[in-house]
Parts: structure tokens; sequence; C-alpha cells
């Protein structure tokens, strides 16, 4: 049986997720709770993601899907398709003994993965600033949210966020 998928993202109110690479807020209870999700388990995400990243996380095994032919990493597994991705991560999760595959942007990798997750966790960030990555709309005609936590800005939080989960309806 194949792993369930999930899209693991933080959003603006505009669902920009990034500018020039890099993120644009600073939310330390979401990377907190990223960590939580995805540790242990297969994370795909994009090339210019990982570059972003700079390095493998610890306790996950990265792919990174890329167009280009000659990228490597050490200690990263790479793809050049979503079916290969998807493919090295069932492999990875069966290894690790785990039922959930996360998915980690950027913006294009997000829009590839949409019509086959199964489930959707989204940290809503309520900001609007600009940018040149964002998430795609979600559907509430195919999603709808299943669990809902807001939260009030904190001395380690740049603002109010909500962390939501969505699954298929």
């Amino acid at each position: 049986m194949a792993p369930e998928l999930v899209l693991v993202a933080a959003q603006a109110k505009n669902r920009v997720i990034g500018d020039d690479n890099r993120l644009i807020w600073r939310l330390k209870s979401d990377l907190q709770r990223f960590r939580a999700l995805t540790m242990g388990h297969p994370l795909i995400l994009g090339r210019k993601t990982f570059d972003s990243i700079g390095k493998p996380l610890p306790g996950r095994v990265m792919i990174v899907i890329t167009r280009d032919a000659a990228w490597q990493v050490p200690e990263v597994r790479v793809a050049h398709s979503r079916s290969e991705a998807l493919a090295m991560a069932a492999e990875e999760a069966e290894k690790l003994g785990v039922k959930t595959v996360f998915v980690a942007g950027g913006g294009e990798i997000y829009r590839l993965f949409l019509d086959v997750a199964d489930r959707l966790e989204i940290t809503d960030v309520a900001l609007e600033p600009a940018g040149d990555a964002t998430f795609p709309p979600i559907d509430s005609a195919l999603w709808r949210v299943a669990k809902e936590q807001s939260f009030t800005k904190s001395k380690d939080d740049e603002a109010d966020f909500r962390f939501r989960t969505y699954v298929r309806r």
C-alpha cells in the first residue's frame, strides 16, 4: 500500500511562501512543528528549496526533485520526476517502517503534488508580504479542515498564526 502523502507548508494570507528562495518570516513555533511532523520520515522537496536549506536535514531521508541530471549531494536521493520521487519515498517509508511521506516545497513542487496528496498540514501566517513563491489555492470543494489551532505571536514568532490540517472530502 502506498504511504500517505502530506504537503506541509507555511503560507501568508496572500498564499506567499517565500521570496528569492528564502523564508520571509520568523516563526519558531512553525519550525518546531515542521520538525516534529517530518522527523523520521521521507521528505520530498525541490532543488531550490534544498539549496535554501543548504544541507540534508537530520533524521529525515531527503528526496530532491531536479531537472539537472548531474545534480548530486551526499546523503540526498535525487529524483527527476514526480513518479520517481513517489517511488523512492515509498521505498524509504517501507525501510523506515513509517506510513507517511512529506512534501516540503517550494511552490512548483506543491503544485506538482497537490492533486495526489492525502492531507495538507498548513500554517496560515497573519502577514501579507511580497514574494515570488506561492502555495496553490486550496479548493474547499476538495479539501476540508479537520483540525485547527490558532496562536498569538510570541517573542519567538513574528506574527499570529494558525495550524490547519486539511483532509480530502
